[in-house]
């Protein structure tokens, strides 16, 4: 097994990590003060190439490989989760059209999240609906040569910036608990559309979260992605790729808590010594970094499934996700604690890492369903 990193590999991983310090550090602390969506942030990311990075070259992306974006995320988010966020989910929901999506529509709503002209998402969650995906009560019906859109959707990154998003409908009443759902395009200046901003977050505060309401949202039948009906199926390989990115969203928040709290450990004195003299201070920083390396290999395990579709990827990416946040989680809040009162302040990153590591154990699916997909899977039960 070959364990190490291609040139052009190492060389991404470092313009990123460039990248981040420049552009992102800077503004991190000042843009989760105010909850505000990095926009300038976004435009320099857009010309490194960032908002579409896993998008194909012949749609105007670099076409980087599942691995590739494990790296990049993992460096987006050593340096601030939030922002890291912003740059990585601007193309949240592309995964679908670039698997199911007709050529028109690869071409009309690719290319301009790679080239950094808009911002799309995902809109699956409900105010009554999280990890039950079958319950979805957003409904869209057939009139004519369009679709009428009805429902509530919650949580919905870039909610209220995006300019288009792939909604999770029902489309059909069917006895079959996993049918009848059909992923539609909806653009968000639709007739009936609406966003509100969702604020007061934990963390990821530059990230933007909204509450979508679809009230009779006319679009077109051609907006339908894929197969009508086949909607869930869709989901679920699309699940697949994004709990192993929120995996390396994982293993970046730990690393920047390993890189800030070494430093810290090595600056602060305490009787008259740096506070890394201490053996127990020692035995922190050992196992921060021994766990961030062992979620580090299995996201990258993960990510190779993904672009080799291994014959375990559902189980691997339900593993990288759970194990990797606990992780960030874990060692989010053993960085706080080597810095003492002053990890308690908005003084060091620490106390903003440690907020924004809980976020890996919810949003793409808890922490208690990623056990359970991990249990059907070694048991071999369906849905």
């Amino acid at each position: 097994m070959d364990f190490g990193l291609t040139d052009e590999q190492e060389a991404i991983r470092d313009e990123v990590r460039k990248f981040a310090e420049n552009e992102i550090e800077p503004v991190a602390t000042e843009l989760d003060e105010q909850e505000s969506y990095p926009h300038d942030v976004m435009d320099e990311a857009a010309k490194m190439g960032l908002t579409g990075a896993h998008i194909p070259v012949e749609h105007g992306g670099a076409g980087y490989s599942p691995l590739e974006m494990a790296l990049i995320t993992e460096e987006l988010f050593a340096v601030d989760p939030g922002i890291g966020l912003c740059i990585t989910s601007a193309a949240f929901g592309a995964d679908s059209i670039m698997a199911n999506g007709t050529d028109e529509q690869k071409e009309r709503y690719l290319e301009p999240i790679a080239n950094g002209d808009a911002v799309m998402g995902a809109a699956i969650s409900e105010p009554d609906v999280g990890s039950d995906v079958s319950a979805v009560s957003t409904t869209a019906e057939k009139d004519g040569d369009e679709w009428v859109i009805d429902g509530n959707k919650m949580w919905i990154t870039n909610g209220s910036v995006g300019d288009y998003f792939v909604v999770m409908c029902k489309t059909d009443d069917t006895e079959d608990r996993y049918s009848g759902f059909s992923q539609i395009l909806v653009e968000s200046d639709r007739d009936g559309f609406t966003a509100e901003k969702i604020t007061g977050k934990l963390g990821i505060r530059a990230s933007d979260t909204a509450e979508l309401i679809l009230d009779d949202v006319r679009v077109p039948e051609e907006n339908l992605i894929g197969t009508e009906g086949a909607g869930f199926l869709q989901l679920m390989q699309f699940f697949d790729d994004t709990r192993t990115m929120v995996a390396a969203q994982g293993v970046g928040i730990a690393k920047g808590a390993c890189e800030r709290a070494l430093d810290y450990a090595q600056e602060r004195e305490q009787f008259d010594r740096p506070i890394s003299d201490f053996q127990a201070i020692q035995h922190k920083l050992s196992e921060m970094h021994t766990r961030t390396e062992a979620a580090r290999q299995l996201t990258y395990k993960s990510a190779w499934s993904v672009e080799n579709e291994g014959q375990q990827l559902t189980a691997l990416a339900s593993m990288a996700k759970e194990f990797a946040s606990a992780t960030a989680v874990e060692v989010a809040d053993e960085a706080v604690q080597i810095h003492g009162g002053a990890g308690y302040v908005n003084d060091f990153d620490v106390e903003r890492l440690y907020r924004d590591a809980k976020i890996t154990q919810i949003y793409e699916g808890t922490t208690e369903i990623q056990k359970n997909i991990i249990a059907r899977e070694l048991l071999g039960k369906g849905f």
